[in-house]
């Protein structure tokens, strides 16, 4: 009964994202490539200032779209290390000079490493993926390994980018790493959307009391959190959270 219930709740919320995305013709584009805006992070997205988008975790696109739907002239660095991922993001935004991707994971250390590929691509790590990911989001265990390029963004974005700095980070447990290799650019940025776990998804990931601290230690307070999700007997299981500068 429960699968059951879960399978309907899925639905409906595909739907009603859907009809989301038909009422907002800014969104378009993105159905003709297969690419949903990710309008459920309007209300954390439509209130800020962009100058410029730091899209890390880019998937194929979803979250760059909503910004360029909400802020026009914004520009827009992303980073997405899965190839196939990256294809469809170029795809997605071919002729839009705005915008760069650089086809790479966010790390605290450069180097090549081995990423776990989920069935479910966004929920892809450089983390091993644990069997409570798998038993909360049915259908994102590990069927492949990649070998990827991984590059600390201060050493990628070395150019003055034009402010305020908006950087969302959702790489599955490995946030507190990109944001370690960033120390110069933190300094600029204005706000931080974090998707924040409060248990252990993928081995070895920071949970939302050490990322909260940490933060804070850079001088980031939270603005807001969106997106909860619950387990079945209703403990929290990960949110997304707005950080600005204190």
């Amino acid at each position: 009964m429960e699968q059951g219930t879960d399978v309907v709740k899925t639905a409906f919320r595909k739907s009603r994202k859907l009809g989301g995305l038909l009422a907002r013709p800014g969104t378009w584009p993105g159905l003709k490539h297969k690419v949903a805006a990710a309008i459920e992070h309007e209300n954390a997205v439509r209130s800020a200032t962009i100058g410029t988008l730091v899209d890390v975790g880019a998937n194929v696109g979803q979250f760059s779209l909503l910004v360029r739907v909400l802020h026009p002239y914004a520009q827009i660095h992303a980073f997405e290390p899965l190839t196939s991922m990256a294809a469809r993001y170029r795809s997605l935004f071919a002729g839009d000079d705005r915008v760069t991707l650089h086809q790479m994971a966010a790390g605290e250390e450069p180097g090549e490493a081995t990423i776990n590929v989920s069935a479910s691509a966004d929920s892809s790590s450089l983390l091993p993926i644990t069997e409570t990911q798998d038993a909360i989001f049915p259908g994102t265990k590990r069927v492949a390994t990649e070998t990827i390029q991984v590059s600390r963004i201060d050493d990628v974005l070395s150019e003055p980018l034009e402010g305020p700095i908006f950087v969302k980070l959702d790489v599955q447990g490995f946030e507190l790493a990109a944001l370690k290799g960033m120390p110069r650019l933190l300094e600029r940025v204005d706000r931080l959307y974090v998707e924040v776990s409060f248990i252990e998804l993928y081995e070895g990931q920071v949970l939302a009391p050490e990322m909260i601290a940490w933060l804070a230690d850079q001088g980031f307070t939270i603005r807001g959190a969106y997106n909860p999700v619950c387990a079945s007997d209703g403990s929290a299981v990960q949110s997304d959270f707005l950080f600005a500068r204190a």
